[in-house]
């Protein structure tokens, strides 16, 4: 039987560990697209600005849904699938990986920030592989099944199942 989530581990998951290592990721691009000074993207700095606007409300209705789908209380006691997380195993995760960085990415106007904003999933991918485990760890075969019908931070459009 795996020993119960401390209340930090319940509230913010792999997120601190993940947050740094976009930080640091972040920080790299800056100083790659210092370096490199890539030609801009997209001119119509409006488009830009309305895409990234676009891409904060959509996180914080994702954001939202999240936190009403499953309270911070009840992480790690229950193992919801529905609401967001019927469509993402970590919906808060996803609002930020899947659509605010992309829509950053695009305002900042730059190939180096389109390559940070995907070179973030794999990263996330491996420091979500954590707090997966202990999920295995509490719902057991349950969580497994769940994994297989949902993608971790894009709806999966085929089930492996």
């Amino acid at each position: 039987m795996q020993k119960p989530l401390s209340t930090f581990n319940k509230l913010f998951g792999s997120g601190p560990t993940g947050v740094v290592a976009s930080l640091i990721l972040l920080f790299i691009a800056i100083w790659l697209n210092k370096l490199l000074a890539p030609p801009p993207l997209i001119a119509n700095h409006a488009l830009r600005l309305g895409i990234f606007l676009a891409s904060c409300v959509l996180a914080v209705v994702i954001i939202a849904w999240s936190v009403k789908s499953l309270p911070a209380l009840d992480r790690g006691n229950k193992l919801c699938t529905g609401g967001a997380f019927k469509y993402f195993r970590h919906p808060l995760y996803a609002a930020f990986l899947s659509v605010f960085d992309f829509g950053l990415a695009i305002y900042l106007n730059s190939i180096v920030y389109i390559v940070w904003a995907i070179a973030l999933h794999p990263v996330w991918h491996w420091v979500i592989g954590y707090e997966e485990k202990l999920m295995i760890g509490i719902f057991g075969q349950d969580y497994i099944d769940y994994a297989g019908k949902t993608g971790r931070f894009f709806p999966r459009l085929i089930n492996k199942n």
